[in-house]
C-alpha cells in the first residue's frame, strides 16, 4: 500500500508528535493573523467564534493527510480545493492564489522550526525531504509559482513574508479573541511559545519583545517527558475543551 509520506520518514517524525504539532499550530496562528488575506477566513464567520478550533482543526488535516494512503490523501487534498470553492462562490471572488501558497509556507516553515526547536537542527537534504510533502499538496491543489525544491523556496518564502503580512485590525482583533479563548495565563503562554518559533518579521509586526522566558524551560519539559511527567504538563497547559483531541495527536507507529 502506498502512503502519501513513507512510513518512517521524517515528515511523518514531525508531525507525529503532539508536541511538535502544538508548536506548528502556535506560529500557524500569529502568521495566519497577519497574513492580508485574513479576511477571508472572517467571511464564514467560524474563525472569529472559535479561532483556536478553526485553526487547530487546518494543522490537523495537514495531519489526516501525510498520515493517509495516496489515494485518501489525494481525495482530502481535492475536498479542500473543493471547501474553498464553495467559499469563493458564495463570496462571489476568488481567493488569491498567492494566499494558498502562504499557508503552504507556513506548514513547511513551522514543520522545519517546530522540529528544530524541540529535537535538533536539520540538514538541508532533510528540510528538502519535508518540503516535497507540501509540494505535492500544492501540486494536487493546481497552485501556480510554487517553487520545485527547497532552495528555490527560500527566496520565495521571504517574499512571502515581505509583502503578503501586514498587522491590520483583524490582527488585534484575533490575538484578542485567543486571549478571550485561552483565558490570561493560557494566552501568555501561546505568545510566549509563538515567540520561539516565528520569523523576525513576524516577530516584528506582532512587536514581540526580545526576551523569551519560556526557552530555558524546554529541555526541562524534554526531560520531563523521558521521565513519563510531560501528561501532567499538559494538563496544566492545554485548554480542557481540546485536551482529548490533542491527545490523539501522538502516533507510535511512525
Amino acid at each position: 500500500m502506498k502512503y502519501f509520506a513513507e512510513p518512517g520518514s521524517l515528515v511523518r517524525q514531525i508531525w507525529g508528535k503532539a508536541d511538535t504539532i502544538l508548536f506548528i499550530f502556535a506560529g500557524a496562528a500569529a502568521e495566519f493573523a497577519l497574513n492580508k488575506a485574513v479576511d477571508w477566513l472572517y467571511f464564514t464567520g467560524k474563525l472569529p467564534a472559535d479561532p483556536i478550533g478553526r485553526l487547530f482543526s487546518t494543522v490537523v488535516y495537514a495531519k489526516k493527510i501525510i498520515f493517509s494512503t495516496e489515494e485518501e490523501a489525494l481525495k482530502a487534498i481535492d475536498k479542500i480545493t473543493s471547501i474553498h470553492a464553495g467559499v469563493e462562490k458564495s463570496r462571489g471572488m476568488s481567493i488569491p492564489d498567492w494566499a494558498y501558497r502562504d499557508v503552504l509556507y507556513m506548514l513547511v516553515y513551522y514543520s522545519i522550526s517546530a522540529f528544530e526547536l524541540l529535537e535538533r537542527k536539520l540538514s538541508d537534504d532533510e528540510k528538502e525531504s519535508v518540503y516535497d510533502i507540501f509540494y505535492r499538496v500544492a501540486s494536487r491543489m493546481g497552485l501556480k509559482e510554487i517553487p520545485t525544491d527547497y532552495q528555490s523556496w527560500l527566496p520565495s518564502r521571504e517574499s512571502h513574508l515581505q509583502t503578503d503580512l501586514a498587522r491590520s485590525n483583524f490582527t488585534d482583533d484575533l490575538f484578542a479573541q485567543y486571549k478571550n479563548h485561552l483565558g490570561n495565563f493560557r494566552y501568555r503562554i501561546l505568545i510566549e511559545s509563538q515567540k520561539l518559533v516565528v520569523p523576525e518579521r513576524v516577530s516584528s509586526l506582532l512587536e514581540f519583545r526580545s526576551f523569551k522566558p519560556v526557552r530555558p524551560l524546554v529541555p526541562i519539559y524534554q526531560f520531563s517527558k523521558k521521565i513519563g511527567l510531560d501528561a501532567v504538563v499538559k494538563l496544566i497547559l492545554l485548554p480542557p475543551k481540546y485536551r482529548e483531541e490533542i491527545q490523539t495527536l501522538d502516533i507510535k507507529d511512525i
